[in-house]
């Protein structure tokens, strides 16, 4: 009887610490999401990485409809005058994120919305292992000025 409850108590402690390990993975948000924008219903899909400066970064890899008027969808309402010529796939969206073990999340970075060609705050946080809560925001985080999408994780780049 002992010998079950050391092995029962042996394997609930390595699930445990498993666990734990699994939620203090800076690098598990690095991978694929699938993103519709909510004003459009298009579809993209965002690749989200880290950089050689250990922080993470997001940008656009697949998009439902790539092209408009048989020429690549452009970079429009940026800005920036400049940058208005660049191709929406392969756009940077996601900037200059880093990982908090105490609150589980990446905080730090820029969100940047194409549809408009603004750039906001940003916040991202699993809601569980293959759902990315990413919430944008203007002023501080807590005063409820922002929004909030749900980026479902995916296995590999989209055809």
């Amino acid at each position: 009887m002992q010998t079950k409850s050391f092995l029962l108590f042996l394997f609930l402690g390595m699930w445990l610490l498993s666990t734990a390990e699994v939620k203090n993975n800076p690098d598990r948000v690095v991978g694929y999401y699938y993103a519709v924008d909510d004003a459009t219903g298009r579809a993209s899909q965002i690749e989200i990485y880290r950089a050689t400066d250990g922080k993470y970064y997001g940008k656009i890899v697949w998009l439902q409809d790539p092209n408009e008027n048989g020429r690549p969808k452009l970079d429009e309402k940026n800005p920036d005058q400049q940058l208005r010529d660049r191709p929406m796939l392969g756009l940077p969206l996601l900037n200059g994120f880093t990982y908090s073990a105490n609150n589980n999340e990446w905080t730090g970075g820029t969100i940047y919305n194409p549809a408009s060609g603004k750039t906001y705050q940003c916040i991202m946080k699993f809601d569980n292992n293959n759902r990315l809560k990413i919430h944008g925001y203007i002023g501080a985080a807590w005063m409820g000025l922002g929004k909030t999408t749900y980026w479902p994780k995916e296995p590999g780049l989209r055809k």
